[in-house]
Parts: structure tokens; sequence; C-alpha cells
């Protein structure tokens, strides 16, 4: 991609661009930093509320405001309470979810869920599994957080993901239809571009997934920045004008 001087805010990504395994990726602070408040990070975190995903963000030494994220659990879950009020959920995610859920007026259940949620849940088990592919079964919506596989830990290890989660319940219901929020599909990228108050000819998507943060963007019509590794370039952080305007410069 070639220097573009026009760009006046970024959606970024979490996992392998900003972080990883629990710590900053190098160039991250410096590359908020540069970005002087004109980004949101759009991710598809399934775990977490963004209170306690900044929260984690400034043990890290990354100044990010709740006000800035979005997230593909949270936002799931805002919208099933906007389409369907006071539903009865199965929430498969963690606790934070399930508060959330109950402070969007939403019914987290076990049994004879309106709705089954699946988010990145670490207590998911055979039980769990079972709950979800007979409730969906007898005719429950599902609602998926992201597609994600696996997101990259630390040393090079992998942490499973929602979508992982969503193979083993598709091989138990067999092909059903559902819902699914997180990138590449086009609901975090406009809630990120609304927070912005910015035209997509100024944004950009700043990512290392190209299948998701890439072809999300391609479909979403931004253009998408890949950083491998999650290490930034020294030219993605030099501005190309006075700081205040908020322009970044691409390296040619």
């Amino acid at each position: 991609m070639h220097a573009a001087d026009d760009i006046r805010g970024w959606l970024i990504d979490l996992d392998g661009t900003l972080i990883c395994g629990g710590r900053a990726m190098p160039g991250a602070g410096a590359f908020l930093d540069a970005c002087a408040g004109r980004f949101v990070v759009v991710s598809n975190d399934a775990e977490h509320t963004p209170a306690e995903l900044a929260s984690r963000l400034r043990r890290m030494g990354l100044d990010v405001p709740a006000s800035r994220i979005v997230l593909a659990g949270t936002v799931a879950l805002d919208e099933i309470a906007t389409r369907r009020p006071g539903a009865r959920v199965l929430v498969l995610a963690s606790d934070a979810l399930v508060r959330h859920a109950r402070d969007c007026g939403l019914v987290p259940v076990r049994t004879r869920p309106d709705i089954v949620f699946l988010g990145r849940d670490r207590r998911f088990s055979h039980a769990r599994l079972a709950l979800a592919a007979n409730a969906v079964r007898a005719g429950a919506e599902l609602v998926v957080a992201n597609p994600d596989l696996v997101h990259p830990g630390p040393d090079d290890a992998v942490v499973p993901e929602t979508g992982a989660l969503l193979a083993a319940l598709l091989a138990c219901t067999g092909p059903v239809s559902y819902r699914l929020v997180g990138k590449p599909e086009p609901t975090l990228f406009a809630a990120g571009l609304a927070l912005l108050d910015l035209p997509k000819r100024m944004v950009a998507m700043l990512g290392d997934n190209p299948r998701t943060d890439g072809e999300g963007a391609r479909r979403f019509g931004l253009r998408y920045v890949e950083v491998a590794g999650g290490v930034f370039p020294q030219g993605y952080v030099e501005t190309t004008c006075p700081r205040e305007e908020g322009v970044i410069a691409l390296p040619a």
C-alpha cells in the first residue's frame, strides 16, 4: 500500500495486533499516541466487556478508553436485547458477559432458552455442549460472537476461540442457520466507524488477520493495513502534518 496522507482515523484489531499473550506488541503504544485519539479498537473478543478490557490494556501500558472499544461479545448481546427484549438466553461465555446480558435486560437460563449465545467459553464442556446442541435442535436461535478458530498466544501457542466451539456445536446439530456478529461481518466495522464519525475514505483498518480484518474491511469498503506479527514499522507512526490534525502516513 502506498503512502496515504488522507487517513484521519483507524479501526484497530486487538489480539495479534495491539497485544499478544497479555503483553503489548512492540510499537503499539507509539502507534496509538500517533493516532492522537482518532482510533477505535474493533475486536472479535467474546469474553470481556469494554471496561474490563480498558483496565487490562492500561496495565499493559496502553491508554484506550472503554468508549473507544467495540467488542463482538457485548455488541452481540446488545443486538439480541434490541431485537428480542427480555429473551431467555443460554449464554456460553464468561461471567462478565452473563452479567452484561442481565444488564441488557436479557434473562440468562440453562433450560428452554429462546436463544443460544456462543462466545469464548473457557468452561466449555460435554455438559454445556449438550445443553446448547439440544436447545438449538429444539428451535432456539443461535447467535455466534465470531468465527475465529484461534488467536495468537505467547510463545507461538494458540488460544482456542469461539469458532472452534461452534465447530463442535455444529457437529452435534448438523447444518443450522445462525447469526454471526464479529469480523468479517459488517456489524463491528459499522459500530467503529460511527464512533470515529468519519467517511470511509478517511479510515483504514489495521490488523493481522487477512481473513477477518482484511476481508471484513474489503467488504465494508475500507482500506486494510496488515501488521505482520504485531510489530509496527517505524513508518506507520510518522505524522505528515501537525499532530493535532491526526494524519498518519503509511510507508510507500
